[in-house]
Formats: C-alpha cells, sequence, structure tokens
C-alpha cells in the first residue's frame, strides 16, 4: 500500500506549523477472517445427548456425512479433521463415550461441538506499532515492523491480531494482506507460581482471610496450578466455613480465576504473523481484549523484550493486566498488581529510568498519571501528570501508547476528549531523566477526525495504542471511529518545535 498522500492537516502555532501527512494504508475489518472454537449447547447432559444422537447414526452413513462437512470447513480451515478429532479428546474427559468407536466416528463427533467465530466482523482498530525483532533481508534504510490490532467480532468480543509491513527507505508505508487461517495458539498454564508473590497479590485483591490462609498452608514456597486446584478442592470439602459456604466458595473460586489468568500461549513457528490471534480465554477476559499498547523495552543487559499492557473486560468490569514475549511466537499473559492498577489505558516506557520501570496510566478516567516500581508486575503510587487544559481536551485525556524516546525527551501522544465526545490525539514531551516534568504540550490536536473518518460504531474519534519513530518521521497508525486503521506521518522536528511551556489558553 502506497503513501500517496491523501490528505495533509497543517496546524497553525504562534511560530511553528505541523504538517501531518495521512497515507493511503488503511485497513478495514475481514468477515472472512473466521476461528474455530469449541461450542458447548447447555449443560453436560444435553451434550451427552447430542453425543448419544450421534452415535446412532449407522457406521455406513458417517463417511459420507463427515466427508460432506470436511469438505464445507476445510476451504476456510487447515487440517479440519485434526481440529474436529482435537475438540473429541476434549468430550470424551466430560461425557461418558464409549471406547471402541471408529476414527471417522469420534472425528464426526468433534465436528458438532465447534463453532466458526468471524474475529474481525465488526471492527480492526485501535493499533499499535513496533519494529519486527526479524530484520534480515531489507533493503537499506527499511525497517520491518508489526502491527497489533484490536478485532472485534460477534458480541462485541475483542482479540488481538497481527499484521506485518515495512517502512521503505523513502518513508512509503507497505502492510501485507493477512494470509492463511487463523488459528489459536496452544495455552499452557504457568509451570511455577511463587507463594509469597501469590499471597501478595490475595491481599491486594481482597482475599486476605482465613480460607485463602488454609489453601497457602498446604502449598510450598513454589507451586503448579494443578497443586493449587488440589489445595483449593481440599479446603472446599475439609475447610470449616463459619461464614457461611457460598462466602467460602466465592473466595476458593477467585483464588482460582487469579490463578489461571496468568498463562502463556504458544503459536507454531510455521504460522504466519497474521494467522495468530490472541483470543481471550479466561473468565477475566470473556468479553474481550481491548487495546494493546506494544512497546520494545530495553532490559538492563541491552536485549530487548516486548511487552503489552492491555485490558480485560469480563462483561462488567476492565481489568488491566499485560503479556510479554521475545519472538511473537510464545506469549506470557499475567496480572498487573497494586493499589495503583487502576482503570484502562496503561503503558510502559521502553527503558528503565534511574533503575526504576515507569508507566503511564490513567486512574480516574479523566487525568493522566505516571507510576514507578521496582517489579514491572506491581504498582503502588502514582501521581498527577497531565490534566486537561485545552477546549478538545476538556472531557478527559489519556496516553495514546508508551513514551517515545528522543533527543529531546520522552514524546508522548494523547487522547482528548472534547465537544460531542470527539475524540482527536495530541502530544507532549517529558523530561528524560525526570518524565515528571512536562517540558511542553501541544495547543492545538495533532490529529482530529476528518469527515471520511467521522463514520464507525462510535463515531468521530481517532485514537492510537502506539507510534513509531524511524529516520526522524513519527509513524502514527491509528483507529478510525472504533471501526478501521489508518496511517498518519509527521516529521519529528516539526512536532517537537510545536511543543510549548504548559499554560492555560
Amino acid at each position: 500500500m502506497a503513501t500517496r498522500s491523501l490528505v495533509t492537516e497543517t496546524l497553525a502555532h504562534e511560530r511553528n506549523r505541523i504538517h501531518v501527512k495521512r497515507t493511503n494504508a488503511a485497513l478495514k475489518p475481514d468477515p472472512s477472517r473466521v476461528l474455530l472454537r469449541p461450542f458447548t449447547p447447555g449443560d453436560h447432559q444435553r451434550v451427552q445427548r447430542i453425543v448419544t444422537s450421534i452415535l446412532s447414526i449407522s457406521e455406513s452413513d458417517v463417511g459420507p456425512i463427515l466427508d460432506e462437512i470436511s469438505s464445507k470447513f476445510s476451504a476456510r480451515h487447515q487440517q479440519i479433521k485434526e481440529l474436529f478429532h482435537g475438540r473429541f479428546e476434549h468430550l470424551r474427559k466430560i461425557v461418558s463415550i464409549e471406547p471402541k468407536l471408529s476414527e471417522e466416528r469420534l472425528i464426526l463427533i468433534g465436528s458438532y461441538f465447534l463453532s466458526e467465530f468471524a474475529v474481525e466482523s465488526a471492527a480492526l482498530f485501535n493499533p499499535s506499532i513496533v519494529a519486527d525483532p526479524n530484520q534480515q533481508g531489507l533493503p537499506p534504510g527499511a525497517l520491518r515492523f508489526i502491527l497489533s490490532l484490536r478485532a472485534t467480532g460477534d458480541g462485541s468480543v475483542s482479540s488481538i491480531v497481527f499484521r506485518t509491513g515495512i517502512i521503505h527507505a523513502n518513508h512509503r508505508i507497505e502492510v501485507m494482506a493477512a494470509t492463511g487461517d487463523i488459528v489459536e495458539p496452544n495455552q499452557v498454564p504457568h509451570n511455577v507460581y511463587h507463594k509469597a508473590l501469590f499471597e501478595r497479590t490475595c491481599v491486594e485483591l481482597g482475599l486476605d482471610n482465613e480460607r485463602t490462609r488454609r489453601v497457602m498452608q498446604r502449598l510450598p514456597d513454589s507451586f503448579n496450578l494443578k497443586e493449587l486446584l488440589a489445595a483449593v478442592d481440599t479446603e472446599l470439602r475439609e475447610g470449616p466455613s463459619p461464614d457461611g459456604e457460598k462466602a467460602r466458595e466465592d473466595t476458593l473460586e477467585r483464588i482460582s480465576m487469579l490463578a489461571k489468568s496468568n498463562y502463556s500461549v504458544q503459536f507454531p513457528p510455521d504460522q504466519g504473523l497474521s494467522e495468530r490471534v490472541i483470543f481471550p480465554v479466561t473468565r477475566s477476559q470473556r468479553n474481550g481484549i481491548e487495546d494493546a499498547r506494544f512497546v520494545r523495552f530495553q532490559n538492563d543487559d541491552g536485549t530487548h523484550v516486548y511487552f503489552a499492557t492491555f485490558t480485560a473486560f469480563n462483561g462488567q468490569l476492565g481489568i488491566p493486566q499485560m503479556l510479554e514475549t521475545s519472538d511473537f511466537l510464545v506469549f506470557q499473559l499475567m496480572t498487573l498488581n497494586g493499589p495503583a492498577v487502576k482503570n484502562k489505558g496503561m503503558a510502559l516506557f521502553p527503558r528503565k529510568i534511574n533503575g526504576s520501570y515507569a508507566m503511564l496510566s490513567r486512574q480516574d478516567s479523566e487525568n493522566v498519571y505516571l507510576m514507578f516500581s521496582d517489579q514491572v508486575r506491581f504498582w503502588y503510587e502514582s501521581k498527577v501528570l497531565l490534566k486537561p487544559v485545552f477546549p478538545w481536551e476538556l472531557v478527559q485525556i489519556g496516553n495514546c501508547g508508551s513514551p517515545i524516546e528522543t533527543k529531546a525527551g520522552w514524546l508522548v501522544l494523547t487522547h482528548g476528549v472534547g465537544p460531542g465526545r470527539g475524540y482527536s490525539m495530541g502530544a507532549c514531551l517529558l523530561d528524560l531523566d525526570d518524565p515528571s516534568k512536562v517540558i511542553g504540550r501541544l495547543r492545538d490536536p495533532l490529529l482530529q477526525p476528518i469527515p471520511s473518518e467521522w463514520e464507525g460504531n462510535v463515531p468521530n474519534i481517532v485514537y492510537s495504542c502506539g507510534a513509531l519513530l524511524h529516520d526522524g518521521e513519527l509513524f502514527i497508525p491509528y483507529g478510525v471511529s472504533d471501526y478501521a486503521a489508518r496511517f498518519a506521518t509527521v516529521q519529528l522536528d516539526e512536532l517537537l518545535a510545536a511543543l510549548q511551556p504548559e499554560s492555560r489558553p
């Protein structure tokens, strides 16, 4: 996709002008991108009735029925019979199935308990961009990038999907078309939980009671999920419940849910990036994984790892969480903990500052906060960094991704909500050594919806989850009215020159 400018916005300031260029690079939702997910139509008794009915089909009819089903689905899913077989193996654990069945019949049983889900049928928006860990095979001056997006399907359930692309030496943006079928990764529970950290998290979640302490006493200093669930089961069967059985069950269910919220997923190495989807699988995520903010983080030894903060939504509550990966094949998902872990829009700085992790956050749905911590998963204190000042942001402000390090300071893209609940994007600059010091802010929006961007699921919004600086130019992927995604670019020097000391208009 070429970057021939469609629109050039010129923002007038007292002494400086910024030329923001929109490009032709764009992404729209594609309903043909479907995922096969487990389908359980009712309780165990109903599942058993369906299985019994399938078992009553004559053996001579099983093959033709299976061939017809496989032919229908194989055009959209690779190795369809293997997927049916895997679903059958899961069913075998929960319903009564006679041990001796033909291979075709057990595959047929599995086919009844899978359902297609159109991952991005409703929207593909709120992108984040980072440099790809693989930069091999590129011409001089080019950069390969990874784009993460929030994909929304049926029931407004959101997941994380990916695309890859290249910024060419002439700053032309090329986004590669999605290839292949979408397949979920294998889920792997965390091998080890450390008791001290787990107890600390339980306290912060209000689970510091006698039931929790009894469960912890049954466990060694390091334990796995199986051992934890066994301890919970023992407490359910043997532990006293002076304040009622329901209170005890609620506590133990929350302990189990906490453990299951920390897990890893692994994609096969031959699976293309655009074929990978991180789909909500835990109770805390059951209504979606929203607005991942990816950052390429530099460790103390100079190596890099990728973190992404995101919001897990369970239908009522948004819960800040984090994932970590070094290769975009294995992802570790974890809870964020501490009294400062609130609300949405947390964004990690790309390195430690004075020996501490640093994070932007939005504690109160109105202001931008700054936090520091000695552990990336635990956050305890925050202070207000930015408040709404200008007319286009008076309802609330937040970040649009992780800060970007420049020689002049930490460049932070922001979003502001103004009249008619319209979202615009701005920018500010923080001191490199002390990011609590705001060096300058844009008085006017850097990017705001143009008429062709007003329409969508939520009108009049431009929003980003992270930009990328390359060769003196800032590349900004952004969501359009919670529906699609586009790109804009701006020269870094122009943007820095327009940032003014913070003052009220």
